[in-house]
């Protein structure tokens, strides 16, 4: 690309710009997902780093149509699964079935099994079945009687969360959060943008009209583009420091752990990427600490007490760790 990325050597590498094919997608996200940049660029950035995007807020404001729109954008496989409290972790998984004729077990893939996994209310299915998920998120791999299988990639979950004091749902486990390299919330659009909505799907769904504009080798291209980004050690040490702040906070009981900040360096190269820099910035580590870090956190009883949230701990953390510079 033209100056986003270099290459292992340190030459420029001329053959994907992370920007340009980046704003195509978003571009094309955006004829769905209407007044909301800022949560389509998180997407992007969530797919650019191998990780896993966690959307939660009420019902109808969006989250399983902006998994749609990054799914629909990008010529991969999608399976979407819809989390309820009877589905079975074998669901998720595959199973080994027994054929009568080989005398054999093969094996069926579950709906895991693709490029693009929408989780769609993931906390209405039970922690058994969520917990299906956890080995395929980390290790692109999901291991049947024994045996392992590979994912493809790229590999990323999209999952749909509706608030714990919604009737039917269960709260994730610390585990299964960890996992996820960032959440969001769509938040209610704004008068503009509703009403073009209204006029929009009158008559139609636009989901419909999406076509890709990437396929899933320009994707594993970007991503592994982005992983060759220059990250200073003073970025490094800016990250690590952060981490650190979260678990010596009193007004968190569980700080971040190793994971989140390995995830917080990743999202931050490709956002710098996506921006068209070869070299990350402390600006985009402080841009996304609050997206990455903040539900991976627990609160103290006294910062719950005073509701705190974890977004706010996080943003007074930024303020109280110095900048370092240095390249």
């Amino acid at each position: 690309m033209t100056e986003a990325t270099r290459a292992a050597d340190g030459t420029a590498d001329a053959s994907v710009d992370v920007a340009a094919e980046g704003a195509r997608i978003a571009a094309s996200m955006g004829r769905v997902v209407q007044g909301k940049d800022g949560v389509v660029r998180l997407a992007l950035v969530v797919l650019l780093a191998e990780g896993h995007l966690l959307i939660e807020d009420v019902p109808g404001v969006g989250k399983t149509t902006l998994a749609k729109a990054l799914a629909g954008s990008i010529d991969a496989t999608v399976r979407r699964i819809q989390f309820t409290p009877d589905l079975l972790p074998s669901d998720v998984t595959g199973v080994a079935v027994y054929d009568q004729e080989s005398r054999e077990f093969e094996f069926k893939p579950g709906a895991v099994f693709a490029n693009v996994v929408v989780a769609d209310e993931i906390n209405r299915a039970s922690p058994k079945t969520q917990s299906a998920l956890l080995e395929c998120m980390e290790e692109r791999q999901v291991t049947v009687d024994g045996v392992s299988y590979e994912l493809a990639r790229p590999f990323v979950v999209m999952a749909t969360q509706n608030p714990l004091e919604m009737e039917g749902t269960y709260p994730l486990p610390e585990a299964q959060r960890d996992r996820f390299t960032a959440r969001v919330s769509m938040g209610y659009p704004d008068p503009a943008a509703e009403l073009a909505m209204l006029d929009d799907r009158a008559t139609a769904d636009p989901l419909t009209a999406l076509r890709p504009v990437a396929s899933a080798a320009m994707v594993r291209s970007l991503v592994d583009a982005v992983g060759r980004l220059h990250v200073s050690e003073a970025v490094r040490r800016y990250v690590v420091a952060i981490v650190e702040a979260t678990r010596r906070s009193p007004e968190l009981r569980l700080g971040a752990s190793p994971r989140a900040g390995l995830q917080l360096l990743r999202a931050a190269r490709a956002s710098a990427a996506l921006d068209g820099r070869d070299h990350v910035l402390p600006d985009d580590v402080q841009a996304l600490a609050v997206p990455v870090l903040a539900h991976r956190l627990l609160l103290s009883s006294e910062a719950a007490v005073g509701r705190r949230s974890t977004e706010q701990v996080v943003t007074s953390l930024l303020a109280s760790v110095p900048v370092l510079r240095g390249r």
